[in-house]
């Protein structure tokens, strides 16, 4: 059942790089973005978590920014709501990027955390589905996600990843590759992984934006409904715990 849903799923995913890029190129109809001189207004704009609250860097493209929703209703801020309603209070900084692929993530990624108060309790990454939209080699975003939680690793940052599938267009060699990136890395950093980020709402209209790909407000708390545990779980002790 699981992989009937991702293989739906797929399916509409590959019209998800036209509907998340701020910049097209005629001709190709891809997501021209560069990657980001500077952090997101929120990342640069976060303050220091006052007492026991968490810091969580939620880093990823526009299913983490919150494309065409209202500020409160994306990912990141629906996330610290549904973890501070579970006990654990938290500020969740929104480091979403629309068209953001693995490279332009992996080039950002020092920027934006030391460009925050503090060295945060967790990062939650989610980058790769622009670069199989755009057909670009699997090795090259495997590569860019490894550097990326090899630079947490180092930084003593706990990690955790939220994955995507291939649409079924580019080939079973390519999905074979592609799809296999998300759970190896996992195993590799030893990180908790939620395997598809959109499992249960890409294939439910009532769930989505007009556009048919990005969660709406419902679809969000679907999504977070079901990634919030692992994060709570994901997180180190507080200190003195």
């Amino acid at each position: 059942m699981m992989a009937m849903r991702h293989l739906v799923a797929a399916l509409a995913l590959v019209h998800l790089s036209a509907a998340c890029s701020p910049a097209r190129d005629d001709a190709t109809g891809i997501d021209n973005a560069a990657a980001p001189a500077a952090a997101p207004a929120n990342v640069a704009e976060a303050a220091a978590p006052q007492g026991d609250r968490r810091l969580i860097v939620a880093f990823g493209d526009s299913l983490y920014a919150g494309y065409n929703l209202p500020a409160g209703d994306g990912f990141a801020p629906v996330l610290e709501r549904a973890l501070t309603a579970q006990g654990v209070p938290a500020q969740v900084v929104n480091a979403g990027v629309s068209g953001d692929t693995s490279a332009g993530g992996r080039s950002r990624l020092a920027f934006v955390l030391d460009g925050l108060p503090r060295k945060p309790d967790l990062v939650v990454l989610g980058l790769g589905a622009n670069d199989m939209l755009r057909g670009l080699d699997p090795a090259a975003t495997r590569a860019n996600l490894d550097a990326m939680l090899a630079t947490l690793k180092t930084r003593g940052i706990p990690a955790m990843l939220t994955g995507m599938v291939a649409a079924p267009n580019m080939g079973a060699d390519y999905a074979g590759a592609f799809n296999a990136i998300y759970p190896d890395l996992a195993k590799k950093y030893g990180v908790p992984l939620y395997p598809f980020f959109l499992d249960g709402v890409i294939t439910d209209r009532g769930l989505l934006l007009g556009d048919g790909i990005h969660p709406n407000a419902a679809g969000v708390k679907r999504v977070v409904a079901k990634v919030a545990p692992i994060v709570a779980d994901a997180l180190p002790p507080a200190a003195g715990q």
